[in-house]
């Protein structure tokens, strides 16, 4: 067992690995399309399987949104939004990408501004995503592929035990109709874009390897849920997932989700800790805090207090784990005709989210709630309201996953160590 302290911790090397393969990525990303390549400019929840597939590079709004966040540039944007006369109910994380390419000076964005995509695509899951892509439409002529996305009368609370495999009990045999016959307008229209022929067979071959990836990732929220004391930091899990996430189903990706689970079970076995005298165990909901990262290791000395456990682990399985009983493209149907939903809404992401805290033996969950992004935000009281009868803490943060402007970092670090506090003195008594 190690005796190290946390600030003796040493972190992943699969982290600087994906952080590397990410960078080396972004860079020939970058060049292909300076260099006048054909690209898609797509939303997160929108079937980046059929990009890959046929072989078109993908910008995903969310991801350029983090990265125009992570440059500092999310103050000045939205600073000129208002001067547009946007009302700033806005959902920032997913409009601006939007600003930015209103703004027009290509100068300050990263890689000199985008060019215009060969097509935009994304799905309807929330007021505002087909106007937002739509005016991107309008700026910049670029055709529009717009997803439908009808709500389940039903919603069944457990969905990740269906999800796998009664997937179309689960949604309803109309609404994977609809998801399914969409998809192949969608590939007719990127036949054209890339003069391809879709490979059912490829596809059938890279939709198994897309499961192999995700099933690795389920072994490794396993093993951090039973480990005595968390291995990782969320800020390691974060790229782990994420990244290979971005490439899933490719050699690449499935061997580095091998190689994660392999480090992860081999610190379990050799007793390394974040925190080896761990004592308050956190959850992170909601997206990450793009331009304050180390704020997660924040309370590790003073209150023997880790982020054990954020979304983007335990979802790529849950939310992307879709066996296919022999027809990949309705499997595909059913892996997105609800991904976000079961995010982010209730009653979805409630009883998700209390059986995750239940898994993982969760203390105190900071919550995440952009004020004016309403598919994200308010829902978000209810998952409050459902992890609280569970028994867990929760604390609520009024911010944004990109605007610096809410963030008020001195205040929320005394906020939440006033909690911490709370729940120490109570274990104690316990």
């Amino acid at each position: 067992m190690t005796d190290a302290n946390a600030t003796d911790y040493v972190p992943l090397a699969t982290a600087r690995q994906a952080t590397d393969y990410q960078r080396d990525w972004v860079r020939g990303l970058r060049e292909q399309i300076k260099s006048g390549t054909e690209f898609a400019f797509v939303n997160a929840d929108t079937p980046h399987e059929l990009f890959h597939i046929m072989g078109l590079p993908i910008v995903t709004n969310q991801w350029w949104s983090a990265v125009l966040s992570a440059k500092q540039l999310s103050e000045y944007y939205f600073d000129y939004m208002e001067t547009l006369g946007y009302h700033d109910r806005l959902a920032k994380y997913s409009s601006l990408p939007l600003i930015a390419e209103l703004e027009g000076d290509r100068e300050r964005q990263p890689w000199g501004g985008l060019p215009v995509p060969a097509i935009l695509c994304a799905r309807q899951s929330a007021d505002d995503h087909q106007r937002i892509f739509s005016l991107w439409a309008k700026q910049t002529g670029a055709p529009l592929f717009l997803f439908s996305a009808p709500a389940v009368p039903d919603p069944a609370p457990n969905w990740w035990q269906l999800a796998r495999d009664d997937w179309e009990t689960l949604y309803g045999t109309d609404r994977l109709d609809l998801m399914e016959a969409e998809l192949y307008d969608l590939v007719h229209q990127l036949e054209h874009i890339t003069g391809r022929d879709f490979d059912p067979d490829a596809f059938a071959r890279y939709m198994a390897a897309i499961n192999r990836q995700e099933e690795l990732f389920d072994d490794v929220s396993q093993m951090l849920a039973q480990a005595p004391r968390c291995p990782i930091r969320i800020a390691e899990q974060i790229p782990n997932v994420m990244i290979p996430q971005w490439h899933r189903g490719s050699d690449w990706a499935l061997r580095h989700a091998e190689a994660f689970r392999d480090e992860v079970k081999q610190r379990i076995e050799d007793g390394v800790a974040v925190c080896p005298d761990e004592s308050i165990r956190m959850m992170w909901v909601g997206a990450g805090l793009w331009f304050d990262t180390s704020f997660y290791a924040a309370f590790e000395e003073s209150h023997s207090a880790v982020f054990a456990w954020s979304m983007y682990l335990p979802f790529a399985a849950d939310g992307y784990i879709r066996y296919d009983q022999g027809d990949p493209m309705r499997s595909l149907a059913a892996r997105v005709v609800s991904m976000n939903e079961q995010l982010h809404q209730p009653p979805w992401v409630n009883s998700w989210l209390v059986e995750q805290a239940r898994r993982y033996r969760i203390d105190v969950a900071l919550m995440l709630i952009p004020r004016h992004d309403r598919f994200s935000g308010q829902g978000s009281l209810f998952s409050k309201q459902a992890l609280e009868a569970a028994g867990i803490t929760v604390i609520e943060i009024w911010s944004d996953m990109v605007d610096r402007r809410e963030w008020d970092r001195e205040d929320m670090v005394k906020r939440v160590a006033s909690v911490l506090d709370e729940v120490k003195a109570k274990k104690v008594l316990t």
